[in-house]
């Protein structure tokens, strides 16, 4: 029997069960492809893995490196055996200081050191001293010296004084005037008082001060005493309006008296010289004792700066009302001349003759009120209305030297608040007594010529390096 060869290829098309073979055998090579690439992935994969653990591991090993070393270090470093280390007891005798029998003789002591305040009696400074036994008391009332203290009670006197812990008084010391003091000592017989006298060592004070809203607010921020504050605002008052001419950064450098006890400043005296700058202007001022002793003030020249009348009777007022012909009067409600200009003042504010001069009149007139009329030299008369009382004795004739207190302050006649109402007439025509051209008196005298340029010079280098120093400061 002859046999046929088949093609297995014939034989795969034709028989169904091998064409189902063939399939199955396609698909599982097509999946073991599949399988093949899914490993190769997976084995790209797992490589990447290990490569950054491996690098992770390497930034771990170098970062802890420093660690290792201090570990190392502390590793290395021998262990002390405590107890291979031999050791000896040393007894050694303490001489305890001798303590007192009685704790009673120790005794404590303290210091207060007060400033006498406004409406201080001696009953509350005592009290704030911790004086509280009743001998020391009575002592400070009864002995003719001690009892000055309670007599002489002024606001920013020092008193100092000393007790023990049950406020018994050992000793005091209070200053009765500008280097006068009262000192008060225990002794075995009761309480001594005695007035001793401090040599007060005098110094110049420098200080600067820069204008931001009042003369007054300058000084308080440099901490210069009000006392200077107005001796500057009257050196300069006759070139300066201090009432409307102050603008913000205007400053002034001022040397002034300290008097200091042992390092302690106790009172500031009189302005030894002072520079002002207004407005861009330098104004200079130097001071010079006159034969009796009085504080007058010149230029750096020579030329006095004292005016035979004041700029203004108040100090440091607000002017409610400047100098104007044609003023709308607010009680009449009507346009009126209002020929002087009104100073806002407190009721009471004490007010100063302008200039040496005679009393013309004083009592009530119209829309003034309570009214003064002084005449002066030259022709010159000022007129001060709305005052609520004159000085006692004030009477029409008497003689009036400048800054002599004439009356105080009010709102009598047409007047809607406290204020002064100041006039400056020449033959009879009404000034603006804040613009006014003001006499001035003699210049130094030839045989002071020599002293005062030797103080002029050296105040106006004091007053050179006080410019520097605010230079330097601002820069």
């Amino acid at each position: 029997m002859k046999v046929q060869p088949v093609e297995i290829n014939e034989l795969n098309a034709s028989h169904p069960t091998f064409s189902s073979l063939n399939e199955e055998n396609s698909l599982n090579t097509s999946q073991s492809s599949i399988l093949t690439q899914n490993s190769n992935k997976a084995e790209r994969k797992y490589a990447l893995a290990t490569e950054r653990k491996f690098k992770l591991r390497w930034i771990l090993a170098i970062s802890c490196l420093p660690l290792f070393g201090i570990y190392t270090a502390f590793g290395i470093a021998p262990q002390t055996i405590i107890g291979n280390v031999p050791t000896t007891n040393i007894t050694e005798e303490i001489i305890l200081p001798e303590m007192l029998a009685n704790d009673d003789e120790v005794s404590q002591q303290y210091w207060y050191k007060e400033h006498v305040r406004r409406d201080d009696t001696l009953n509350s400074l005592l009290s704030r001293l911790n004086i509280r036994n009743r001998d020391a008391i009575d002592y400070l009332r009864s002995d003719n010296i001690a009892s000055e203290i309670a007599a002489s009670l002024k606001p920013g006197h020092q008193i100092e004084a000393q007790t023990d812990i049950d406020g018994n008084l050992i000793a005091l010391e209070y200053q009765l005037d500008r280097d006068q003091f009262i000192a008060i000592n225990k002794t075995s017989e009761g309480y001594a008082a005695s007035k001793i006298v401090h040599q007060l060592e005098m110094r110049p004070i420098l200080k600067s001060a820069e204008i931001r809203s009042s003369l007054f607010g300058a000084t308080d921020d440099a901490n210069i005493p009000d006392s200077i504050a107005i001796q500057v605002a009257e050196m300069f008052e006759s070139e300066i309006d201090f009432h409307s001419d102050l603008r913000r950064g205007d400053h002034f450098n001022v040397i002034y008296e300290g008097s200091y006890d042992d390092g302690e400043l106790l009172k500031t005296g009189d302005v030894l010289a002072a520079e002002f700058v207004n407005n861009g202007k330098v104004y200079r001022a130097v001071g010079f004792r006159d034969a009796n002793n009085q504080m007058q003030y010149y230029t750096p020249e020579g030329k006095s700066l004292h005016k035979s009348f004041l700029r203004s009777p108040l100090e440091f007022t607000r002017i409610s009302s400047g100098f104007s012909l044609g003023r709308f009067h607010p009680v009449l409600q009507r346009l009126r001349a209002h020929k002087g200009v009104d100073m806002a003042a407190p009721t009471g504010t004490r007010i100063k003759a302008s200039g040496d001069a005679v009393v013309d009149f004083v009592g009530q007139k119209g829309g003034y009120g309570n009214v003064i009329v002084l005449k002066h030299d030259n022709g010159v008369s000022t007129v001060y209305g709305h005052l609520s009382r004159f000085s006692a004795g004030l009477r029409r004739g008497a003689k009036i030297a400048q800054g002599e207190i004439i009356g105080f302050v009010g709102m009598s006649g047409l007047a809607t608040g406290p204020h002064l109402h100041y006039e400056f007439l020449l033959n009879g025509k009404h000034h603006d007594p804040m613009k006014v051209a003001l006499p001035k008196a003699n210049p130094i005298e030839p045989h002071q010529r020599v002293a005062f340029n030797t103080i002029s010079q050296q105040m106006s280098a004091q007053l050179d390096l006080l410019g520097v120093s605010n230079i330097a400061a601002l820069d």
